[in-house]
């Protein structure tokens, strides 16, 4: 469809002088073009929404660990385009992931068996009352004799026990199995989805550095930028922040006598970087203490110990650590965190940082405002 615009003529009549690209032509084609990619996106959204969170896991940690990758891949190979770097590095970063849910897995198949022999002595000579129970004041001798009458009375104690049976356990582990192979196939997808990024990470960056500065100019490109940058810092902190809880309690671990103090501490280490982890491995470690004590002295001072560390770190440590390198308010790292967890689940831990930055990188260049 062309439109001609009319001028009047020397002779009183009417003539062309030119040929006029109609304005409303190029908006429906811009608006169509615009509605076929959204729906396009949409679309492959919703047929990859079972594998997004293994993608996102795998774009967090390429990005994360990509100045380290850069180091590894010219040792390996000057040639950028060699498939052998990144399918080493990419190895590499498997093993790391996956060799400490190895070693919880083995630990755990180990003890199933005690597990079970503890069970069935239970339900023969039920527990021990606790040296400590009695020495407890105000409610201590009608703790004790409620334990002796109810955990310590093996028909009592079978009672309760009665749900727990090898059936049970074993459907229990079948639903357990079953998800397991769903999760390792996730993480499969996750490795492949590692090595693509790797393979043509150079070119990725320069694609979405393009697409963003031609769609939004420099404050694109900058956003890009820091977005990478606070992928960095909440990982780098998250890791961080894990290892020094996890050292400082290991050292309680070691002064109270838990048993195997390495163990608890590198279970404690590696749960640190899970919502609630830590604290569940150091409430284990306190009961498993309080068992073996004959004195509540050394597992509440654990307990006490270990929840200080844990608040300290989940709080101002691991936000510190996090804000200070992406340079955020400690306020929005808290924020981020918490509301990304609760938003996103474990993933949300990484995420919720990585918005907040771009949230505060949107105010403060495309808005304008200073902080």
């Amino acid at each position: 469809m062309q439109l001609h615009e009319l001028t009047p003529s020397n002779d009183g009549g009417l003539r062309s002088i030119g040929t006029l690209e109609p304005i409303f032509d190029s908006r429906v084609r811009a608006i169509t073009q615009s509605a076929i990619a959204i729906g396009v996106v949409l679309l492959a959204l919703w047929v990859a929404r079972g594998f997004l969170v293994a993608l996102t896991w795998a774009a967090l940690i390429a990005i994360a660990i990509w100045p380290v990758y850069i180091h590894f891949a010219r040792l390996i190979s000057s040639r950028r385009s060699s498939l052998l770097a990144p399918l080493l590095f990419t190895l590499l970063t498997g093993l790391v992931l996956l060799v400490p849910l190895i070693v919880v897995a083995h630990q755990i198949a180990q003890g199933s068996g005690a597990f079970l022999r503890a069970l069935d002595r239970l339900r023969e000579s039920g527990i021990a009352v606790p040296i400590w129970l009695a020495q407890l004041p105000i409610a201590g001798q009608q703790l004790e004799l409620w334990w002796r009458t109810n955990l310590s009375n093996p028909d009592v104690l079978r009672e309760w026990l009665r749900g727990v049976n090898i059936e049970n356990l074993t459907s229990w582990t079948g639903a357990l199995g079953g998800a397991l192979l769903h999760r390792l196939f996730l993480f499969a997808i996750t490795l492949i989805a590692l090595f693509v990024a790797f393979r043509d990470g150079v070119w990725l960056a320069d694609r979405a550095m393009t697409t963003a500065g031609d769609l939004i100019g420099d404050p694109g490109a900058r956003l890009i930028s820091r977005i990478a940058d606070a992928i960095r810092a909440t990982v780098n902190g998250t890791i961080a922040a894990a290892i020094l809880k996890g050292a400082a309690i290991g050292v309680a671990y070691v002064a109270t006598g838990v048993p195997h103090p390495l163990l608890f501490a590198a279970v404690t280490t590696a749960l640190a970087m899970v919502p609630l982890g830590a604290w569940i491995a150091l409430t284990t470690a306190a009961l498993i203490l309080a068992s073996h004590s004959s004195t509540l002295l050394a597992p509440v001072g654990l307990i006490v110990f270990g929840a200080a560390i844990l608040l300290i770190g989940d709080n101002l440590i691991h936000p510190a650590l996090i804000g200070g390198t992406a340079q955020l308010p400690f306020l929005l790292v808290l924020i981020g965190i918490l509301g990304g967890v609760e938003s996103f689940g474990l993933i949300g831990l990484f995420l919720g940082p990585v918005i907040m930055a771009a949230l505060l990188t949107v105010w403060r260049e495309w808005i304008g405002v200073e902080t």
